[in-house]
């Protein structure tokens, strides 16, 4: 109790700063001080000294409001100015340290996994209750277990929990998590890797978790996104990506539904093999060619640098 009335009281010079630093960093992709773990006489001085102390004490101020100090971060107009670099920025700001740009950097995976199941509908967003198994490879855990203990996938609303609550064994991580530079937990890790893999393609396109995604997000698509195939295909880049897309996009995903839409109607099997990956029910009503082909055109956005970039 003593420790903890310490590192909260008013006059404490570090809680707040560390703790607004970190959510800096995990919005912008580096914190005001870029060494995180260390704010002493080793680490990197702050890039807007009297920016982290003014978050600092407001957060304090304010009850240590997790919530409205990343809503404040997020509504601010150095978060949401474009992420678009000239010669001359960067030239001068190569890192974007400065913060003339807005920040541009691979999500998270589990942030990924998140995005597509709530573009989808499928996303169970419930708080609370104990870990759940998603989809993973089978024998994920045959190699490691000591005692013999096999992976079991769960079924129905635990297969679309948020990532926050999948199960996790740290001698075998879930490898689609891994893959997109999820630490093991074995030790604690401040501040995460940041790679782009052929891996993490292999993952957003073949996934049976994103599969499926992106034929609920096909299915919602064709009963919500209106009577044409370009407002169908706008509905989804609209959900998937917060934005419309160009005319070069628009023109490339309907032409792209068109030719699929023609190899599944010669081989009805296959749309039918595409459109039942995953244990969710699909709308039988549906044409199976037509879902078939706009499945492959979702996951098509769900793969786009617009949708795994943050930026």
């Amino acid at each position: 109790l003593g420790l903890a009335q310490w590192l909260v009281q008013k006059d404490h010079p570090l809680t707040a700063r560390v703790t607004v630093n970190r959510y800096w960093y995990m919005l912008f992709g580096t914190g005001l001080v870029k060494t995180l773990g260390d704010f002493g006489a080793q680490g990197e001085w702050p890039t807007h000294p009297a920016l982290l102390d003014w978050l600092a004490v407001d957060f304090a101020e304010n009850g240590w409001d997790i919530k409205r100090t990343l809503k404040q971060m997020v509504m601010s107009a150095t978060y949401r100015q474009s992420s678009r670099v000239t010669p001359g920025l960067l030239e001068a700001d190569p890192d974007n340290r400065l913060l003339a740009r807005g920040p541009r950097f691979r999500l998270q995976g589990e942030f990924i996994r998140d995005s597509a199941l709530a573009a989808s509908g499928l996303l169970v967003d419930t708080i609370g209750g104990p870990s759940v198994k998603p989809y993973q490879p089978d024998g994920l855990w045959n190699e490691v277990s000591l005692t013999g203990e096999r992976f079991t996938r769960d079924n129905g609303e635990k297969l679309f929990r948020r990532s926050m609550y999948t199960y996790w064994k740290r001698s075998s991580p879930a490898p689609s998590l891994t893959i997109f530079d999820a630490p093991s937990r074995e030790q604690c890790a401040l501040q995460r890797s940041r790679t782009n893999t052929p891996l993490q393609a292999l993952v957003t396109l073949n996934d049976v978790q994103f599969v499926e995604a992106a034929r609920s997000l096909a299915e919602r698509s064709l009963k919500q996104g209106g009577d044409t195939v370009e407002s169908q295909i706008e509905f989804s880049f609209r959900l998937v990506t917060g934005v419309r897309p160009n005319s070069l996009v628009r023109t490339i995903l309907t032409e792209s539904f068109e030719q699929e839409l023609k190899v599944f109607q010669s081989d009805t099997e296959r749309a039918k093999k595409l459109i039942s990956i995953g244990e969710s029910k699909r709308d039988e009503s549906l044409d199976a060619a037509r879902h078939a082909a706009m499945t492959v055109v979702t996951s098509m956005i769900l793969n786009l640098d617009e949708t795994l970039t943050r930026g």
